[in-house]
This record gives C-alpha cells, sequence and structure tokens, in this order.
C-alpha cells in the first residue's frame, strides 16, 4: 500500500506530528494512522479502545514502520457483536489495504475483552497481544463480584450489549480467562504490563489469573510488574521494553 492508495479512504487527520486517515467500518468509527515510512511487509498494531491514551509505544512503533488501527468498540466490552465488527476492521486492513495477515494487539483496561476474545475467535492472525492493566473477566470489571469496586453503569451496558440476565452472566463460559487454549495453542506471546495495586480492575481476578493459566498452557508469557502502581497511568514511561516486545513477534 501506498499512502496514494489510502487516501481514497475516509478523511484526514493529524496525530503527533504524523498523518492518518478516519472513516468507519461497519458502522464504526475507525483512524488509522500512517508511518512516515512503512516497515516492510506492512506490519501493524491494533488499539480497540482509548485512542492515543498513554500512546507512547504506539507513536514509537509507527516511526519504526508500523501502521496504528483503532476501531471504536466503545461500551461493547467484547462482546460478539464487536467481535463482528472487528472481523469487519481486519477484512479491510489486511484485503483492500495489504496489511499484515497477522495483527500486534494494543490492549489497554477494558480493551482486553475485547483483544483477547478477538484472539481466541481468530488465533492465526494474531501475531502477539500486549495488554496493561487488562480486563479479562467481566465478572471482575464491570459486575465488581469480586473484590473490586465494578462500575454499576457499565455493569448495566455490559449486560444489555450481552442480552444476558445477571443469572446467566454468573455462567457465562466465554471470557478471556476461561478461554486461553487456543492461544496457547496458536503460540501467540503475552506481554503484561500490570500495576500490583490495580484499585479498579483486581489483578488477582484479571491479569495474574492469565499469567497463572496460560503459563500452566504452556502459554509464552512475559510481564512487566509496576510496584505499587494503580489502574493508571498505563504504560511505561520508557516504552522500549513494549516496543521492543511488538518488534520481534511482529
Amino acid at each position: 500500500m501506498t499512502q496514494s492508495f489510502l487516501s481514497t479512504w475516509g478523511e484526514p487527520f493529524a496525530w503527533r506530528g504524523l498523518t492518518g486517515r478516519k472513516g468507519t467500518v461497519d458502522g464504526r468509527t475507525c483512524l488509522i494512522v500512517e508511518p512516515p515510512q512503512e516497515a516492510p511487509g506492512r506490519p501493524w498494531i491494533w488499539r480497540p479502545e482509548f485512542f492515543d491514551a498513554f500512546a507512547n509505544a504506539d507513536e514509537a512503533l509507527v516511526r519504526r514502520g508500523y501502521h496504528l488501527v483503532y476501531l471504536d468498540v466503545v461500551d461493547h466490552y467484547g462482546c460478539p457483536k464487536a467481535m463482528v465488527h472487528g472481523d469487519a476492521l481486519y477484512a479491510l486492513v489486511t484485503g483492500s489495504f495489504g496489511f499484515a495477515p497477522k495483527v500486534a494487539f494494543v490492549a489497554l483496561s477494558r480493551a482486553g475483552l475485547f483483544a483477547f476474545n478477538w484472539a481466541i475467535r481468530n488465533p492465526e492472525k494474531v501475531a502477539c497481544l500486549y495488554a496493561d492493566n487488562p480486563v479479562c473477566d467481566f465478572k471482575s470489571w464491570p459486575a465488581g463480584w469480586g473484590c473490586g469496586p465494578g462500575s454499576p453503569e457499565d455493569w448495566s451496558k455490559c449486560l444489555a450489549i450481552y442480552g444476558m440476565s445477571e443469572a446467566e452472566a454468573k455462567t457465562h463460559p466465554g471470557n478471556p480467562v476461561d478461554r486461553l487454549q487456543p492461544l496457547a495453542d496458536a503460540g501467540i506471546p503475552f506481554l503484561l504490563v500490570i500495576g500490583d495495586a490495580d484499585e479498579v480492575v483486581p489483578v488477582t481476578e484479571n491479569a495474574y489469573v492469565v499469567r497463572e493459566r496460560y503459563q500452566a498452557l504452556g502459554g509464552s508469557y512475559t510481564e512487566i510488574i509496576k510496584p505499587g502502581g494503580l489502574h493508571h497511568p498505563h504504560g511505561l514511561p520508557d516504552p522500549t521494553p513494549i516496543v521492543e516486545f511488538i518488534e520481534n513477534n511482529t
């Protein structure tokens, strides 16, 4: 793909001194930031939520030749409908735009629900997954059925978008923590950046469960612990370990 080819889609916008295009995919807003010079193979990173939040790793990767792709799946909480939107995005960027067939996910907080669930649905299409204080079980957040406060407003939205009752949610088998086997079988490496004092998304119900279960399955797992770290800020002051993880696995 050349920049002139991408310019036939969407509308231009500027981001951190870089250029991008804004359009819609399957009725959802999509942003694509272009690298100054694309790397061989047209690699890309996919951020499902929180565009431009704690995005120093994203910017560094774009400047190293990656395309940054954002899809608005706000208030979808990794539900089946969001998976369909994600499938449409993947088909567009790998088909029409010729992006690499395997993507690297950048998933902050609740975006973990989308990234893990889409990867479980499409393990052959994912190169690696970086997750930062991720939500990996909606029973923990937004339901708040464990040691965290949850979010009643988000939980109401979550039940509605899934079309579930609370009773059905309690036995729902489709949370990422319960379905890691396909990712281990596909050899998808994880990097988790974890604030071990996260007051919003308890690590004992999310990141640490993923760690224990993924390692038990033989999955490739790396973590960076921020002692005393809360839910915010996400990322690292120096994003080099995140950037190198993604570069080494794409």
